[in-house]
């Protein structure tokens, strides 16, 4: 059980995960388009909210065991994520991440954990920031598309974006062929052995914004794979949220070295 709340939670927190690949059903010809305008439409769907609310189903894997919890995710954008796990309506573990800071505790080792993202990029190997992270919950690509460099190619009815800027890090983004969403996003760093990769599904349209139920991540590393399939069942936007976040009293710090 310990492990599975950790692991959602540096999963959530750090980015360091992926999943399976989703393949867009299609009846009719995509026409071919260079990158340049592939991200161009891709940034033309609407995402404007001020604040959103999750509750999902959060389902566990690893080649050890396998645990259902409850995840409830509190987005004020651009600005904090707090995410609670909860077993059996308990809380077990939070999660608060702003832009400069990145904190969480977890209740069954009395653990938490405070430092920014410089902390975590260098222990998993690679960069984080508060919009990758917002980007992963909410369907969108975790890098700035603008501001890379890109071939674009075809694969099974969705659009395929290779960067070609970092030789050592391999990031490709699938993006559907008709609406231009992210599909799926996974990034490869071979030296490291490790590999990253987000796919969604089941897209749904609330006051004009899209944005996937169904978040299905997996992380394949040398220690082994996990898996994190994350369904949200409650969605909700513009409501006034509050992000209750204290680290209970004698609970013992995790350095990150």
């Amino acid at each position: 059980m310990k492990k599975c709340l950790a692991g959602l939670l540096v999963v959530i927190i750090m980015v360091s995960c992926k999943s399976k690949a989703v393949v867009a059903s299609a009846t009719t010809p995509v026409t071919y388009m260079k990158a340049k305008k592939i991200i161009e439409n891709h940034y033309n769907n609407k995402n404007d909210f001020s604040t959103l609310y999750i509750k999902a189903d959060a389902r566990y894997a690893d080649d050890k065991q396998t645990q259902n919890v409850t995840a409830e995710i509190k987005i004020k954008k651009d600005e904090q994520i707090l995410v609670s796990i909860r077993f059996l309506g308990i809380t077990m573990a939070k999660a608060s991440i702003t832009p400069t800071a990145v904190g969480y505790y977890e209740k069954i080792k009395g653990t938490y954990f405070e430092g920014d993202f410089s902390s975590l990029s260098q222990w998993l190997g690679t960069d984080l920031d508060y919009n990758k992270i917002q980007n992963l919950l909410v369907g969108e690509a975790l890098d700035d598309l603008k501001e890379g460099k890109y071939t674009e190619s075809l694969v099974e009815h969705l659009y395929r974006l290779d960067d070609v800027d970092n030789e050592n890090t391999k990031k490709t983004f699938y993006l559907d062929s008709d609406n231009f969403s992210i599909k799926k996003q996974e990034i490869t760093q071979t030296a490291e052995g490790r590999m990253i990769q987000v796919a969604y599904a089941n897209n749904k349209v609330f006051n004009e914004v899209v944005i996937p139920t169904s978040v299905m991540i997996n992380t394949y590393q040398k220690k082994g794979k996990t898996e994190i399939n994350l369904d949200y069942n409650t969605i909700s936007f513009n409501e006034e949220l509050s992000f209750p976040y204290s680290v209970p009293n004698g609970y013992k710090r995790v350095i990150i070295k």
